[in-house]
Order: structure tokens, then C-alpha cells, then sequence
């Protein structure tokens, strides 16, 4: 089996790639190392991948269609993940360009692949921010979507085109609604980082709202098993949505307490609530269930503990 991974330098786009490739499943990924976090992180994780022999990367950035082209002739895929993306809520509010250019045109032009080249299966990256700041939970895949800012709406303009695209030309395609997700070779703008760097940094910790926000976070290695359960899976097929959640949601404050206690004291500045932000998340996951994508979740005190361990290895600590 031979597999696409777009973004496959980030967060998500590393973890499932390393985790596949563990399995002996070729995979090609491609990434532009933009500047948006630390490029060093980003090519860290890549000389990991790089270690195994049935991995291939292309610094690609999918807007340009030639060198997607070049990439779709020279390997047939049999199954696409599309994690490549602009990233950060509150960085659209203040680039909305960014989030048009690379999200919505670059999710086209693999789309647009995924049609002509028959690929039958194709899951790409949504997000949890498409519902918006709501007010009724968990959230289900049905509700209605409010979505609130360029990123948010970038990710339910994608959902839209994909079920376009299955109703004319019907084409496969599984979203995935991530919620806050979380855990080793993390994302550096997340919250949860920032509390380990102002743990262990000595670095200013923001908590915005004055702590009011709740989040429904999902480990890493919950998203890869889910992920790679839902490859091989025949149950789904055409057009669907998925919420990829634990269904817990946790306060930031315990959040920060829980990293307090195998750390030490973090000093806090709270601070009133900032643009885009949302009060809370919390997502159902019955559909994941039903489909025996996992059969239970790693507690957010373990999944923590592995960051941490991650954490002060990696800043050698």
C-alpha cells in the first residue's frame, strides 16, 4: 500500500506518517516548511521519518499544480491523508489571504487529483472551529455550522466542496473534525505547550478569558490508531464527517495544574478574552465508536505525562 500525506512535516501529518510507516506502508509526503512555527521542529521531525526506508518527501507547496502533477505521475496512491494547511485561528484573523491561498486552493487541487486519478479513499483535515462558539453540547456532526473567522470558514468551505464533488462526480472523502489535539513532536502555538514552556522556560503564561475556556483534548496516539483503523475500514464510503474527540472536555486551569504537578509552580497572567477565541469545545464521538475506530481513549493524565517525557527530551532537559 502506498499513501500521500499532505503536511506531513506538522503535527498530525508526522505522527500518523511515523506510525504508518512502522507498519511497512509506503509513504510519500509532502510538505512546504513554512515559517508559520519553527521550521527546526518541522525538519526534526522529518529526519525521523527520513530513517525509514519505505519514506519519500517532496518539498511541495500544492499550490503549485506542475510539481502536483510530476507527483501524481510518477506514484499512484492508494489512499490520500491531507493534513497541509495554514494553521492558528487567531493568526487568520490578521492574514486572511494565507488561509485562502493554501487552504482553500491548495485543498482543491488535491481534490481535484483525488477526482481524475479515482483515488477511493481520501481523508482530509476539518476542524472542531467550524461549529463555532456554541452553545449545545457535545457537538454532533449534524449540527448546524457557525463558523467565525477565515480559518474556521476555510475548513467548512472544504466540506462543502468535497460533498460538491461526491454528488457530481462521486468522489470519496472522510472529514475530520480534530479537536485540540494534542501530545509528543506538538505544535509550539498551542496552549498546552505554552504551558510546558512556561513551566520548564521560565517563559510568561497568557490565560486568556481568565481561565473560563474548556477544551476537548484528544491525544496523539488516539488520532493515529482512529486514523489508521479508518483506513482499513470498508464501512464508509462516498461523503461523511467525523468528529475526532474523546468526548472529555477539561478546563485550562486544570490543564495548567495538572502539568503543575509533575513540574513546578507556573506563574499565570490572566488576561480578558482575545479575538476568535471560543469559550469551549466539546465534541460527541458515537460515530467513531459505532465504527470501532478505538475502543477506549488514553486519559489525559498518561497522554500529558508522555508530552512531558517528550518535552524534556527533546529540549534535553
Amino acid at each position: 500500500m502506498k499513501i500521500l500525506v499532505t503536511g506531513v512535516a506538522g503535527f498530525i501529518g508526522f505522527n500518523l506518517s511515523k506510525f504508518l510507516l512502522e507498519k511497512k506502508i509506503k509513504i510519500i509526503g509532502l510538505d512546504n516548511i513554512n515559517n508559520y512555527y519553527s521550521t527546526k521542529l518541522k525538519k526534526d521531525r522529518l529526519i525521523q521519518l527520513k530513517k525509514f526506508n519505505n519514506f519519500k518527501f517532496y518539498k511541495i507547496d500544492l499550490r503549485d499544480i506542475k510539481k502536483i502533477d510530476k507527483i501524481f505521475t510518477k506514484h499512484k496512491f492508494d489512499a490520500i491523508f491531507h493534513f497541509a494547511a495554514q494553521a492558528g485561528v487567531r493568526y487568520s484573523v490578521d492574514y486572511p489571504r494565507k488561509y485562502i491561498d493554501s487552504n482553500i486552493n491548495g485543498f482543491f487541487n488535491i481534490l481535484e487529483k483525488v477526482r481524475t486519478k479515482k483515488i477511493k479513499k481520501f481523508f482530509y483535515a476539518s476542524s472542531s472551529s467550524v461549529y463555532g462558539d456554541s452553545k449545545s453540547f457535545p457537538l454532533k456532526e449534524k449540527n448546524l455550522l457557525f463558523p467565525t473567522n477565515t480559518y474556521s470558514l476555510s475548513k467548512k468551505f472544504n466540506e462543502d466542496l468535497s460533498s460538491i464533488y461526491n454528488k457530481f462526480y462521486r468522489t470519496n472523502a472522510i472529514g475530520l473534525r480534530f479537536f485540540t489535539v494534542y501530545g509528543e513532536w506538538g505544535r509550539p502555538d498551542m496552549f498546552y505547550s505554552k504551558v510546558l514552556d512556561a513551566a520548564f522556560k521560565k517563559m510568561k503564561l497568557y490565560i486568556n478569558n481568565y481561565g473560563n475556556h474548556s477544551r476537548d483534548f484528544t491525544y496523539i496516539r488516539d488520532v493515529n490508531l482512529i486514523l489508521y483503523n479508518l483506513l482499513k475500514t470498508k464501512k464508509i464510503l462516498g461523503n461523511d464527517i467525523l468528529n475526532i474527540c474523546s468526548n472529555k472536555p477539561l478546563s485550562i486551569i486544570k490543564l495548567v495544574k495538572t502539568i503543575e504537578g509533575k513540574s513546578k509552580k507556573i506563574k499565570i497572567y490572566k488576561r480578558t478574552m482575545q479575538k476568535a477565541d471560543v469559550i469551549k469545545t466539546h465534541g460527541d464521538n458515537t460515530k467513531i465508536k459505532k465504527l470501532k475506530l478505538i475502543k477506549k481513549f488514553t486519559s489525559f493524565d498518561e497522554g500529558i505525562k508522555n508530552t512531558l517525557e517528550w518535552y524534556k527530551k527533546y529540549n534535553s532537559f
